[in-house]
């Protein structure tokens, strides 16, 4: 590769991702996220602390009324 191949790369504009590439970068960061939620969740439980959950209340954590 010589200096003039490595300017004329950097003058190309960047290539837009696909739609399938892009569903496929979200894909990976979720379960990146749920990946990293799980394992904070088994070190709170080995730990003794509980869950904090976002979303929806545990079950039995709600009060009803009678």
């Amino acid at each position: 590769m010589t200096a003039s191949d490595e300017s004329e790369r950097q003058d190309l504009p960047a290539r837009q991702p696909s739609e399938a590439e892009r569903r496929k970068a979200r894909a990976a960061l979720k379960l990146r996220e749920n990946l990293a939620r799980r394992k904070q969740q088994a070190r709170a439980r080995r730990a003794g602390e509980e869950d904090v959950t976002e979303g929806l209340p545990a079950a039995g954590a709600h009060k009803t009324e009678d």
